[in-house]
């Protein structure tokens, strides 16, 4: 029997993602650089991948994928190393990065803030206080006045739910903080500073499309019920579209980055979360590519908002299920595109084995290996079935 091929529309993008902290090295002077210091991380970030010097040949590697799109973010804490002093140099390497992306055709995709703070921010300020909105606000204007001609889609911030529910619920990433009042305080910040921020750019770029993206999980429940389905509802509408349901119009496309599925059980004093107990990547993260259909399509329903998938990827050290990874929420992918949603864009996280924060280089997401000496690239081997996709516009079933 023929395979069957699923076609994507035509000029649908094709990306992979990587961000300032986890692939540049040297970034000592912002937070997340203190915090491995305190030894809260299995490793430290170091020279990671060397992307700071590298990025002419790791744009080579997206081209050579086939690729159209590159979503990478800017190190605020490079840029505006002390507070209220902008670093031209740093500024110009981020527009010689964005050119060479232009000169390779490549769409630019960029986030303005991908959890990292300024070291100076983090102390005296932190999303919990007021001031952070106006500091933000003015980083936001630098940015976009300097590179904003070099930016073709704008993401502020980047899974601003994680910031809140690590860095002030659980006190797993920066700042480490366990307070409900905090993390209130924090979220009306982090909710102003993008209604802000795109007040800003859109005074200074008005067609410049701006959004965040989100971590989004598909959630089912244990057992059955009235009440058990009640409460999925709320924690899926909480945990995947509280933050967009906050900045209102403020966002020209809904961003996705969707990994697994999650089950939720009743508990004291509220619920948990247990990932499917299906194929077990590295991580410990289930497979559940059928909720990749779920939330696009609720995201569609709720918003009727361009959505890309800004992140989908696999922490796989022997590279035995990358492939098949992709390949199955593609094909979940191109389901929700079949009913009509609008789907800009996917991009596989990530395009390095890069720092994956607390768990230090353990986690293998790459298509690309990275020698943790000689920083060389090797491509494996889920890497040619990613371009054989990107480069036909097409997946076979």
């Amino acid at each position: 029997m023929q395979n069957k091929k699923l076609k994507f529309p035509e000029g649908f993008l094709w990306g992979v993602g990587t961000s300032s902290h986890q692939v540049e090295g040297g970034n000592d002077n912002n937070d997340w650089y203190a915090w491995e210091q305190e030894g809260k991380t299995k490793e430290f970030s170091g020279i990671a991948c060397d992307s700071w010097n590298l990025f002419r040949e790791d744009n080579d590697l997206v081209k050579s994928l086939g690729c159209n799109a590159y979503r990478i973010s800017l190190e605020w804490s490079r840029i505006e190393p002390k507070e209220g002093e902008f670093s031209a140099s740093a500024i110009e390497h981020y527009r010689e990065w964005l050119l060479d992306m232009k000169a390779k055709g490549i769409r630019r995709f960029v986030t303005l803030n991908h959890w990292t703070l300024p070291l100076w921010f983090s102390q005296k300020y932190g999303w919990h206080k007021k001031g952070s909105v106006l500091i933000f606000q003015r980083f936001v204007e630098k940015v976009i006045k300097e590179l904003g001609e070099e930016i073709d889609v704008c993401i502020t911030f980047n899974e601003p739910r994680l910031i809140l529910n690590k860095g002030y619920a659980t006190g797993n990433f920066p700042p480490g903080k366990k307070n409900p009042i905090l993390y209130l305080l924090a979220r009306k910040n982090l909710v102003e500073a993008h209604k802000k921020a795109y007040v800003i750019i859109k005074k200074i770029r008005p067609d410049l499309p701006v959004g965040i993206t989100q971590f989004c999980n598909d959630f089912d429940y244990f057992g059955k019920g009235r009440w058990q389905n009640w409460l999925t509802e709320k924690v899926e509408n909480f945990y995947n579209w509280h933050f967009f349901d906050q900045i209102g119009e403020a966002k020209d496309f809904v961003g996705v980055n969707y990994y697994y599925g999650a089950k939720v059980k009743l508990t004291y004093p509220f619920y948990e979360l247990a990932t499917y107990e299906k194929k077990v990547t590295d991580m410990g993260w289930g497979v559940s590519p059928e909720g990749m259909f779920e939330v696009v399509m609720d995201a569609w329903e709720k918003y009727k908002k361009p959505i890309y998938i800004l992140e989908n990827g696999i922490a796989d050290s022997e590279d035995k299920y990358r492939a098949q990874y992709i390949k199955a929420h593609l094909r979940a992918l191109h389901k929700t595109i079949k009913k009509g949603v609008d789907v800009g864009g996917y991009f596989y996280w990530s395009l390095l084995d890069n720092f994956e924060w607390n768990e230090g280089y353990q986690m293998k997401f790459g298509l690309f290996e990275v020698d943790r000496k000689t920083m060389k690239r090797t491509p494996r081997k889920s890497s040619g079935e990613y371009a054989k996709i990107c480069k036909s516009n097409e997946i076979e079933v």
